[in-house]
């Protein structure tokens, strides 16, 4: 009964890793606009993350200042991401009656209003 299994292959080495082939697909078939939009959103992530840091781990003396920085990435980021699902080519059947420029202009309007009440809110 000294047997012995034989050994294991390793299936793994044959296969890509998921997140090298998310990378890989990401790269190839999404266009520049929506990569664009993509890195603005994770610059609104960022950016709300350090805010909601410094306001936990230094002060939040101001609290408006903070809810109205927090609110404005917040909302940008809403704002953002409707864009970049109005904007995407494949969303075409979806959004027939919007075009990839109005979505844009939508978005620049909905943001001046945003940035409005955002400096209102500050005093």
């Amino acid at each position: 009964m000294s047997s012995k299994a034989p050994p294991r292959t390793s299936s793994s080495s044959n296969k890509q890793n998921p997140l090298q082939t998310l990378l890989e697909a990401y790269s190839q078939d999404t266009p520049l606009k929506l990569k664009m939009i993509d890195a603005f959103l994770v610059f609104l992530i960022l950016s709300g993350v350090m805010q909601f840091a410094y306001a936990i781990l230094v002060t939040s003396f101001p609290f408006n200042s903070f809810i109205a920085g927090f609110a404005s990435t917040v909302g940008q980021f809403v704002l953002a991401a409707s864009l970049r699902i109005q904007a995407n080519p494949e969303n075409g059947k979806t959004f027939t009656k919007i075009s990839p420029e109005r979505a844009f202009g939508d978005f620049l309007f909905s943001s001046v209003i945003l940035h409005f009440f955002v400096v209102n809110f500050l005093g």
